[in-house]
């Protein structure tokens, strides 16, 4: 029964803390609608005596994406560009509309915002389409090819939603007329140029919590130390005599109750409380550990416990004390809920924990924790 209750005690801790290392690719959303409007400003080329505001309204565009992974993903967008005459300008009404297939690198995940964010991120952009210019200066359409590159920066408003603002450049090939439409050139390279602005939308699709673009996936963290302690406990258990002798009056054993293995398992912090970045919500895998905890307490009512929040070493040591305390107030709070005199609670913030390695990612999600310790 007493090898039972570690195996499973230590199942569980494992589970939670694999949890917090890995991610399937089923874990997050790959789908988005993006939608987007602002300025345009055809830069070349233009003949003598037309040119257009600066900037120039106005642009449109639509587009759906899809993220192989958190990092890298392909795009779809339709751009409809108006170009009209501007204040020192002989008139003139030209449109231009493109379709490219773009590709899509998170810089944000690349470079590792969430050490520092989870509001704000950074998406670059580049590929190749075809274009369409029409002017009320020349009869038929003018096709041609482009290509396209840009930064996306993006401020998440929710799981769901995120607002983004654009810079592109466009790169025409084989354009034949000038973009106000008077003049038939002979050059077909990379002649015509085009510079966007927009401010837009991102809507994200599908049944997961979180997109590609707010998610980081981990690496696997080296366990040898968990199977290290697993094998202490079991050689430990081979030596608890299998059974006692009854008398009539107690007597002092040195037999572990299985009340002890598990008191000794909350103690070696096996049951963990995570956190996300910056947050003081545990996240639905760590309620688990409380759960243990919960019952332990339940199960003794003599106990009592600290509980002992910390943060990782991202920021000011006066903002993660703080943290670290309402990481603990928080966890103390569930207790309290669920029945636990709040005498039994004692709340401890030990702030950043430095025994954790700052610089790996994996170590940091790993700080970002509540402990327990039985008193």
């Amino acid at each position: 029964m007493k090898k039972i209750v570690i195996i499973l005690a230590f199942s569980l801790g494992f589970n939670n803390l694999h949890a917090q290392t890995e991610n399937t690719s089923n874990g997050y959303n790959k789908w988005s609608i993006e939608l987007g409007g602002g300025f345009t400003k055809p830069q070349r080329p233009l003949s003598a005596g037309f040119s257009t505001d600066t900037p120039s309204p106005w642009v449109g565009e639509a587009g759906v994406r899809y993220m192989f992974n958190n990092k890298f993903g392909l795009k779809l967008d339709y751009g409809y560009h108006s170009f009209t005459s501007g204040d020192d300008s002989m008139d003139f009404d030209s449109k231009y509309q493109r379709l490219d297939l773009q590709g899509v690198a998170n810089l944000g995940r690349i470079m590792n915002f969430e050490t520092w964010t989870n509001t704000f991120g950074l998406l670059g952009h580049a590929g190749f389409g075809v274009g369409q210019l029409k002017s009320d200066n020349f009869r038929g359409k003018d096709w041609t090819g482009n290509f396209i590159a840009g930064i996306t920066g993006q401020i998440r408003l929710s799981n769901r939603i995120a607002l983004t603002g654009d810079f592109s450049s466009i790169l025409n090939a084989s354009q034949d007329h000038t973009f106000d439409g008077a003049y038939v050139g002979e050059n077909r390279g990379f002649s015509g140029l085009i510079f966007n602005g927009t401010v837009g939308l991102q809507v994200y699709l599908g049944k997961n919590t979180k997109h590609a673009d707010w998610t980081v996936l981990s690496q696997n963290v080296d366990l040898t130390a968990y199977d290290n302690k697993l094998a202490e406990l079991e050689a430990q258990i081979k030596n608890i005599p299998s059974k006692q002798v009854i008398v009539e009056k107690p007597v002092t054993t040195n037999v572990v109750s299985d009340k002890d293995i598990v008191k000794e398992m909350i103690n070696d912090k096996y049951y963990s409380v995570y956190f996300d970045f910056n947050k003081s919500t545990p996240i639905e895998n760590s309620t688990a550990a409380i759960d243990v905890v919960l019952t332990y307490l339940r199960k003794n009512p003599s106990t009592s416990i600290d509980i002992l929040g910390y943060a990782d070493q991202v920021g000011k040591s006066e903002y993660n004390e703080k943290l670290s305390n309402a990481r603990a107030t928080n966890v103390k709070t569930i207790l309290e809920k669920a029945g636990i005199a709040s005498s039994r609670l004692n709340v401890v913030a030990n702030g950043a924990d430095t025994s954790i390695q700052k610089d790996s990612e994996e170590a940091r999600r790993l700080a970002r924790r509540v402990t327990f310790r039985v008193r």
